[in-house]
């Protein structure tokens, strides 16, 4: 195979640029305010001049994340949004995740293309199911973790409560970068604990431009806020005497977690969060292969799809694959090889993303996110490479506990039906099933979540002019089988045995009950747990000392 000559650049200028690179994931449970937070990075580092809020006035815009419709009437993140910018000389790579629960698959995928997480917590909520779900996601990725307490300036549960919570049901130790000066609701600033001083917030009119910041000094902030000032003071003394101060190395070993407090609807401590990833959190560092061989970043380019996405750009049903660089200079116009096939594939079309807006990405570096357009060949979690070959590990495919039986609402519309459900399934939006029994007119659709089906309806009639028709289907668990297995299984009741599009086959059952019934009656027959969703009891063992795990 001829590849492309690639432009000559040094290992220096490879390293330099990686390290100039902050890749992170802004992750948290459903309406903790993650899409606001991500329109006020933007405005804070000039990347936006004007904030839209998700639940925003009349006449404002959306958010730049939140593209899809869908998102857009519900005030929600279904999608993945990569976007790229400049803060104090360093390249910010934030790749905003799907916000509820029923996504968390995309989320889990999500996670295993960045360096660092910002966790958002919802000041009166403390941590909620879906927040320790992540908290365990992170974990097993060994990713460091920056904890976000936002919407301070609403009535919640005291800072000390909240840090005791962090450390004794997550086991990472919180170890605040600014402490804030009032009550939850009474949020007047905060006191920085790292160049100690007073910056006190002015709300700027519905908060759509940056907030106006001034720093006192402590004895300023005393004089002015008396007792306020005393207790928040008070309690940075405590926390620095109790060991709670920043550590680089246990932070990058993801056993403290720094944190920050802030209200993102009103801009207030986001550009402490700025400084803080660009000062604390992980440039781009070699990545392990299958083999768990650490691929040099200074190397050869190498990647993988971390996200597979169409319709993002209505003039043209174009497909674009979202690549995590992990090595070497990615250049438009080279020729990689696809490591699933050993087939070529040309970057004749690349770009990076503003949310839904691109640009022309003529280069990349280790850490960037690039989207490599018309990549109707490519799949989620496949390795892409130049010269050496390497393979990344393959990225998890949840256990589907929702079944629904789908089919066109206009049977003259099959191709289109069929083209919508097979990019749907090439996406990873939703796992797609089939069997003799059935036929390939009544394919059914596996899901995380129920909201999955909402969004694979919004897009059958919008981005391909297939109404569709969905059945509910009783079952609730799936479990992986083989062919020895599958006939005697398809007999019972209460049991149906599909062919995923992969060609794995999911026995599914129609209760856990009856799943163990058909266990204990059948004990050689092959039933084997698909990659297990994360359970919130998993992170709250690890936090006690669980070492079952």
């Amino acid at each position: 195979m001829t590849h492309q000559t690639t432009p000559t650049v040094s290992n220096l200028d490879i390293l330099a640029q990686a390290h100039k690179r902050r890749t992170f994931a802004v992750i948290s449970h459903p309406d903790a305010g993650k899409s606001t937070l991500t329109e006020a990075l933007l405005l804070h580092a000039h990347a936006i001049d004007w904030a839209g809020a998700v639940h925003g006035k009349a006449g404002r815009r959306g958010t730049v994340s939140d593209w899809m419709a869908m998102e857009q009437a519900r005030g929600i993140s279904v999608t993945s949004a990569a976007i790229q910018f400049e803060y104090r000389d360093t390249v910010i790579n934030l790749v905003d995740t799907p916000g509820h629960a029923d996504f968390s698959e995309d989320t889990f995928r999500v996670l295993s293309a960045v360096d660092a997480a910002v966790m958002l917590i919802d000041a009166s909520k403390g941590l909620e199911p879906q927040t320790m779900k992540l908290f365990e996601v992170c974990r097993q990725h060994g990713l460091p973790v920056i904890t976000v307490i936002n919407k301070w300036d609403r009535p919640g549960k005291s800072a000390l409560d909240l840090m005791d919570e962090i450390h004794d049901r997550t086991g990472l130790v919180p170890t605040p970068l600014t402490w804030p000066v009032g009550l939850a609701g009474e949020f007047h600033g905060v006191l920085d604990r790292q160049s100690p001083g007073f910056v006190r917030f002015t709300r700027t009119p519905g908060g759509a431009t940056a907030a106006i910041e001034a720093r006192t000094t402590a004895t300023a902030a005393a004089a002015e806020l008396g007792q306020e000032w005393t207790n928040a003071a008070e309690e940075s003394a405590l926390l620095h005497a109790e060991g709670h101060d920043h550590n680089e190395a246990l932070f990058l070993r993801a056993t403290t977690t720094p944190v920050l407090f802030c209200a993102a609807v009103l801009n207030f401590g986001v550009h402490q969060l700025l400084d803080a990833l660009v000062e604390f959190a992980p440039p781009a560092l070699a990545r392990a292969d299958i083999t768990d061989r650490r691929r040099p970043i200074s190397g050869d380019f190498s990647g993988f799809v971390f996200k597979v996405q169409s319709g993002m750009n209505a003039s043209h049903r174009d497909h674009v694959a979202f690549v995590r660089v992990c090595s070497g200079m990615f250049h438009r116009g080279m020729v990689l090889t696809q490591a699933s096939t050993g087939r070529p594939f040309a970057t004749k079309y690349a770009q990076q993303m503003f949310g839904r807006e691109r640009t022309m990405a003529e280069q990349a570096w280790p850490g960037d996110i690039v989207g490599l357009i018309n990549a109707a060949s490519l799949r989620v979690g496949d390795s892409l490479y130049d010269s050496e070959p390497v393979k990344y590990p393959p990225l998890p495919v949840f256990a589907p506990e929702y079944f629904r039986a789908v089919r066109p609402a206009d049977t003259s519309k099959h191709k289109q039906f069929r083209r919508g459900i097979d990019q749907l399934d090439h996406e990873g939006v939703i796992q797609v099933m089939r069997s003799d029994l059935r036929g390939d007119q009544a394919p059914v659709l596996g899901a995380v979540g129920p909201m999955q089906f909402d969004v694979v309806e919004e897009r059958m009639t919008h981005d391909f002019g297939a109404d569709i028709r969905m059945e509910t289907l009783p079952y609730q668990i799936a479990r992986r089988t083989d062919r020895a297995s599958a006939g005697r299984l398809g007999s019972l009741r209460q049991v149906e045995v599909l062919t995923r599009s992969d060609d794995t086959l999911l026995a599914l059952f129609s209760t856990p009950w009856r799943f163990q019934a058909v266990a204990r009656e059948f004990p050689d027959i092959v039933l084997e747990n698909l990659s297990p969703s994360v359970e919130m009891e998993s992170v709250e063992g690890a936090a006690r000392g669980d070492k079952r795990r």
